[in-house]
């Protein structure tokens, strides 16, 4: 996990080089949108990638039994897309609301067996919990001076998250274990804006945790009786093509 993580910051800090070269090399020359900082609001869209996985605290009955000997959350990625609405409240604090925020995600779980289920000669089962989420993060984002065509910011806030995809509702006994609609997290994240002529690209990484369970237990599986809690972890890389002349 923690090779994958180091692996997705040198990819961003390197998109991120490539806006850094030419925004400072305009420090000297002009100053684009030189007014953007006078508007009391403006959109944006927002494209990504997200790494995610649960975090998983096991039942008392894990320990009562001896069929399986562990369970793990893996890392799984997809893409994420939305609209974000940015509310300017002074020159260093802003409010921001995704109306509109679809995420995409695979969170696979891996069972190491002592005995093999009846009928199988393998040790290791997994399975994969696709997601398609709509989430509403509500963010308050602290913004650094403007150097020339370039800043810098910080943000946090909280989200509401309902999965589109959910099978906590099925009766497939093929599922290992189910999981809710519904989760509550915060977040928290750094960007940077560079100003284009026309636009805005801010890329941007955030942290994501759930804080509710999403376990939807079923005691007719004896793979979800070993779980007690489930909650979300998500790393978001994404580019912000914000508000500029455009937008």
């Amino acid at each position: 996990m923690q090779y994958l993580l180091r692996c997705k910051i040198i990819v961003t800090v390197i998109i991120a080089s490539g806006f850094v070269t030419p925004s400072f090399a305009q420090l000297r020359g002009n100053i684009n949108l030189p007014n953007h900082d006078e508007k009391p609001y403006y959109f944006g869209i927002v494209l990504g990638y997200n790494t995610s996985h649960y975090h998983i605290s096991h039942a008392p009955s894990f320990l009562n039994q001896d069929s399986i000997q562990g369970v793990n959350g893996l890392n799984s990625g997809r893409i994420h897309l939305g609209i974000m609405a940015n509310l300017q409240l002074s020159k260093r604090w802003d409010v921001r609301f995704y109306p509109l925020n679809l995420i995409f995600s695979e969170k696979k779980f891996r069972y190491d067996l002592q005995y093999p289920d009846l009928g199988e000669s393998v040790l290791q089962k997994t399975q994969k919990v696709e997601s398609i989420v709509m989430s509403w993060p509500l963010q308050v984002r602290l913004k650094s001076d403007r150097i020339g065509n370039f800043r810098v910011y910080t943000l946090a806030g909280i989200k509401f998250d309902y999965d589109l995809a959910s099978n906590s509702g099925t009766s497939n006994s093929e599922n290992l274990l189910k999981v809710k609609k519904t989760d509550f997290g915060v977040e928290a994240g750094i960007g940077f804006q560079f100003f284009n002529k026309y636009v805005i690209v801010s890329p941007e990484i955030k942290i994501s945790h759930g804080l509710n369970n999403v376990h939807s237990k079923d005691p007719s599986l004896k793979y979800s009786n070993v779980i007690d809690k489930l909650n979300s972890r998500m790393i978001l890389f994404s580019l912000h093509f914000e508000g500029g002349g455009l937008l």
